[in-house]
């Protein structure tokens, strides 16, 4: 089997996230950029990818189109046992332009779609081709945008609890705000607050300490920058809250340097930026070694959330999904990826990813 093209799709699906501001994607941001790689052969067997491209798709299409179709196209489709010597070529290939970022964005989808590849070649779901699965469902919590002022963060807590989830992420930087949503959903529903690099060593220290009568599951990404592993792991120390982080991350090397420095109890690898799903396994062995929790970040809606709803069905820890707070205009899967009364969302069970992206919501929300 040959591959014969690799097609990036750039899709825009606008959104509603009510009070929530999305400014850190850029001011008046109000929909989803989604970059689909297609990886056509010449049997006619198609695999979908997913590159992350929140405010940079451009980039990101041009990367897939300029930098990774050349150097495979024409090549065979690896082989499952090919798949890691496949990923680390491209890699060394490229690597000129960058270990990390756009480039191993567009690696990522790529990767993805070739892994979704073999498992349809061999009629498996993608995470049977790696081990038994030990769960067919995955619990999500809910990812809420940024919101800044405490009322608004707690109705808006309320409502997704009303809504099923039983576990829920905050995008703040204040006590108050903390304070708010733990009041909201009571003592005992896991809350985790994302600082988005927000903050130096100190200040998070004190954060932290503020917000222990709160009992976040976990701080994310407190200080800045984010690849500052000495004073991350200060916060984790002194400030005596768990952190995660990982999302800023690019391959397995730059997790076992935040692990090596006891900079986190939670990874939180991005198959869409990290690597696809090739370097996402290798962080997942590499926290399961290190005793460190597994946390994806996964807020997409493409064939990403599909790659991580597969590999996170091989664990029966604690791990959860990530789902974006909000209402969309479409959805490429249909009713088929929805939040269940349980506050799970169900493994596709198909070959490959599981499920086929809808072409017409991708021409209707298609970007020039």
């Amino acid at each position: 089997m040959i591959i014969e093209k690799v097609v990036p799709h750039h899709i825009r699906i606008p959104f509603d996230a009510g009070p929530a501001s999305a400014a850190r994607f850029g001011k008046g941001t109000t929909a989803l950029d989604t970059v689909l790689v297609e990886v056509v052969t010449d049997t006619g067997l198609t695999g979908w990818g997913d590159a992350f491209a929140y405010a940079c798709s451009d980039a990101v299409v041009a990367a897939i189109g300029q930098m990774v179709a050349p150097r495979v196209v024409g090549l065979a489709v690896p082989q499952l046992d090919e798949l890691q010597g496949f990923s680390d070529r491209l890699q060394k290939q490229l690597h000129l332009f960058g270990r990390y970022g756009i480039t191993m964005f567009a690696i990522s989808g790529l990767d993805i779609a070739l892994w979704d590849l073999a498992g349809k070649s061999a009629g498996k779901p993608l995470s049977d081709l790696i081990a038994p699965r030990r769960r067919s469902a995955i619990p999500a919590y809910a990812s809420l945008l940024s919101i800044g002022k405490p009322d608004a963060v707690a109705s808006e807590c309320r409502k997704a609890v009303a809504e099923g989830y039983r576990a829920i992420k905050i995008h703040e930087t204040t006590v108050e705000a903390v304070a708010a949503a733990r009041n909201a959903i009571g003592p005992d529903m896991p809350l985790m607050v994302d600082m988005n690099c927000a903050m130096s060593a100190a200040d998070a220290i004190a954060f932290a300490t503020s917000c222990r009568p709160y009992a976040p599951l976990f701080l994310e990404e407190p200080v800045w920058p984010p690849e500052d592993y000495k004073s991350q792991a200060r916060v984790q120390m002194n400030g005596r809250v768990a952190v995660a982080a990982g999302e800023n991350a690019c391959t397995a090397w730059q997790f076992n340097e935040m692990i090596s420095h006891r900079a986190v109890n939670f990874v939180q690898p991005s198959v869409t930026k990290v690597g696809g799903v090739t370097e996402f396994g290798r962080v997942a062995a590499l926290a399961d070694r290190s005793n460190v929790r597994l946390m994806p970040h996964s807020p997409y809606f493409g064939p990403g959330l599909l790659a991580t709803l597969q590999m996170l069905s091989l664990r029966d820890d604690a791990s959860l999904a990530e789902w974006y707070y909000m209402d969309r205009a479409a959805c490429l899967w249909g009713d088929a990826l929805a939040l269940g009364s349980d506050g799970a969302i169900r493994v596709p069970t198909g070959p490959g990813l599981g499920l086929e992206p809808d072409r017409e919501v991708m021409v209707r929300y298609a970007v020039p």
